[in-house]
C-alpha cells in the first residue's frame, strides 16, 4: 500500500474527486426481487454495476427469462453493454420445506436427518434427497443448515454436530437455537467429501442450452467454495477463465482465521497467471440496512489492495433493500482504496514470475504499462481480436482505464462479426479497469482511414465524452501491426 505521509492522512477527510468509472474495480450485481425491474436495473447500471449475476439455485427458467429481458432493456435505455453471469446450480443437499411453516430448532435438542422425503420436515426430522450421507459422515462431524446458511446469520441458519449414524440416518445435536424459515434448506457439510455429481441435472440442461444457442466462446469462472477447490486451486486455475472465491461457502467449511489467508493467496496467484478473480460476501449488513458496517468496508478496501478484479454481490442486491445504494457504495470504496494500490509492487511481481526472456507479447503490455505510468496517461488503448491483449495489459495492473478497441479478425465473417464483437467485449467487463469499444473496419473504410487511425479517433471520442480524455492528455497506444506489437504515445490535440 502506497501513504504518504502526512498529506495522505490529512487528504482523508477531503471530499472524494468525482471520477467518470465509479472504480476500476469491477462491480458484479445478483438481480432478484429487488432488483428485477427495469427501473431499479437502469440505477444499478449507473450507479456502476458491470456484469449481472443470474443465480440459477432458485427460481424457474421463465422467471430468469423475464430478468434477461428486462436487463436488455434497461442496458439499451443507459446505453450499456451488460455481461451477464450464469451461477448454476451445482452439487447442493436441500431440504424441501413442504409445509411452509418456519421451523424452530432449539439448542441442545436433537434432529434425524433422514432421506425418506414421504416425511414433513418439522423440528425432529429433516428429509433429503440424498441416501449415502450416513456413509459420508462419522461421530463429531460438523454439518450446517439454513435458507441463507452463507450470509453467516446465526438465527436463520443451523450448526449442527453428528451424534451417531443409525442406517440411513444421521442423529444430530442441535448447537445454536435457529428459525429456519422459506422453502428451502441448503445443507452444508464442514471438510467432508460428499460423492455428488459435479454437474446436477439442471446444469446439464444449460449445458445444452448453451450450445443450442451457439454460444462456444461462453467462459467459464471455477467458484471456489470448499477445501476439495482449495487442494486442487491450481489446476482448477489453469482450466477456467476466472476464479470466484466464494468467501460465504468457505467460511463454514474452513476455521474462519483461514479464510483471510486462502483469499490473499488466491487472488495473488489469480494476478500472476492473469485470471480475473472475483470475492463475494462483502457487505452482507447492507441487505437490511443503508450503510454497510466499518469491518465490512475495511474487508472491500483490502480485497482491492489484495488485487482483486472484481466484487460480487449476492444477497446485498437480490433481496436487499437497498440494491442501488450497496453497487454505489462499494463503488465508492473501491474507487478510494485504488487511490493506494501498490501498483509498483505488484508490476514487480508479475515481471519477476513471468521471468527472462519474457514472452513477446508480456513485454510489450509490461512496456505498455510502464510508459503510461511515466508519462501520466490518462488511458491505455489496446487493439485486439478477443480481448486477451486487454486482459494481458490489465495483468500489469494500470492506475489508469484501458479501453479496448476490438476489431473483427482479418477473413471472419463479416454476418457473425456483430454477435461474436459484442461477446468478446462483454467478457472485458469482468476485468479490472478494461473498458471495450466496438471497432469496425468497414466504417474505417468508408471514413478513409487506416484501421489504427480509426480505433485512435473512436478511443477520442469516446474518452472526451465521458471525460477522461482532456486537451495535451497523452494515450498509450498498443496494439499489433503485421507480426509485431506495438506500443506508441500520442498527445491529444488542445
Amino acid at each position: 500500500m502506497l501513504l504518504e505521509e502526512p498529506l495522505r492522512l490529512a487528504s482523508v477527510l477531503t471530499p472524494a474527486k468525482p471520477k467518470v468509472f465509479p472504480s476500476l474495480t469491477k462491480i458484479v450485481g445478483t438481480l432478484g426481487p429487488k432488483s428485477h425491474s427495469v427501473e431499479v436495473i437502469q440505477e444499478c447500471l449507473t450507479a456502476g454495476m458491470s456484469v449481472a449475476r443470474f443465480d440459477f439455485s432458485w427460481m424457474d427458467a421463465a422467471y430468469h427469462q423475464e430478468t434477461l429481458d428486462n436487463l436488455r432493456k434497461a442496458a439499451q435505455n443507459v446505453k450499456k453493454l451488460c455481461p451477464v453471469m450464469l451461477d448454476t446450480l451445482g452439487p447442493e443437499i436441500q431440504v424441501h420445506n413442504s409445509t411452509g411453516e418456519p421451523i424452530e430448532l432449539k439448542a441442545g435438542n436433537h434432529v434425524i436427518i433422514t432421506p425418506d422425503i414421504s416425511k414433513a420436515p418439522s423440528a425432529e426430522i429433516l428429509p433429503i434427497k440424498f441416501g449415502d450421507l450416513a456413509k459420508a459422515v462419522k461421530k463429531g462431524d460438523t454439518l450446517f443448515m439454513g435458507q441463507y446458511l452463507f450470509t453467516g446469520s446465526e438465527t436463520t441458519s443451523v450448526w449442527l454436530e453428528v451424534v451417531e449414524t443409525s442406517g440411513e440416518n444421521v442423529n444430530c445435536l442441535v448447537k445454536n437455537a435457529a428459525t429456519l424459515a422459506g422453502p428451502i434448506f441448503t445443507l452444508h457439510f464442514s471438510q467432508v467429501h460428499i460423492s455428488l455429481p459435479t454437474l446436477s441435472e439442471y446444469d446439464k440442461q444449460l449445458k445444452a442450452f448453451l450450445k443450442s444457442h451457439d454460444l462456444p466462446d461462453t467462459q467459464i469462472y471455477a467458484k471456489i467454495e470448499n477445501s476439495e477447490g482449495l487442494d486442487h486451486f491450481d489446476e482448477i486455475l489453469k482450466e477456467a477463465d476466472g476464479i470466484i472465491i466464494s468467501r460465504g461457502d468457505l467460511g463454514i467449511d474452513l476455521p474462519p482465521e483461514n479464510v483471510f489467508m486462502f483469499q490473499k493467496k488466491a487472488i495473488h496467484h489469480c494476478n500472476l497467471e492473469g485470471k480475473p478473480v472475483i470475492i463475494t460476501r462483502v457487505v452482507d449488513s447492507m441487505i437490511d440496512n443503508l450503510r454497510p458496517t466499518r469491518a465490512e468496508a475495511t474487508d472491500v478496501a483490502n480485497a482491492v489492495l489484495d488485487g482483486t478484479d472484481g466484487i460480487l454481490l449476492g444477497a446485498e442486491t437480490l433481496r436487499g433493500l437497498y440494491p442501488v445504494d450497496a453497487v454505489s457504495t462499494v463503488g465508492r470504496i473501491c474507487a478510494e482504496a485504488e487511490t493506494v494500490y501498490n501498483q509498483p509492487l505488484q508490476f514487480k511481481k508479475v515481471m519477476w514470475h513471468v521471468g527472462d526472456p519474457m514472452p513477446h507479447e508480456e513485454s510489450v503490455a509490461s512496456a505498455a504499462v510502464g510508459s503510461a505510468i511515466k508519462v501520466k496517461a490518462a488511458a491505455i488503448v489496446v487493439f485486439t481480436f478477443s480481448g486477451r491483449a486487454a486482459r494481458l495489459v490489465s495483468k500489469y495492473r494500470p492506475t489508469m482505464p484501458v479501453l479496448a478497441v476490438i476489431f473483427p479478425r482479418e477473413g471472419s465473417d463479416p454476418s457473425k462479426w456483430r454477435s461474436y464483437g459484442t461477446t468478446q467485449a462483454r467478457q472485458c467487463f469482468a476485468v479490472r479497469g478494461v473498458y471495450p469499444l466496438m471497432g469496425s473496419t468497414d466504417e474505417a473504410e468508408t471514413g478513409g482511414l487506416t484501421k489504427e487511425e480509426y480505433g485512435i479517433k473512436l478511443a477520442l471520442n469516446y474518452g472526451r465524452s465521458v471525460g477522461i480524455v482532456k486537451p495535451f492528455d497523452r494515450l498509450i497506444i498498443f496494439e499489433k501491426i503485421g507480426d509485431s506489437s506495438v506500443v506508441k504515445i500520442i498527445e491529444c490535440e488542445g
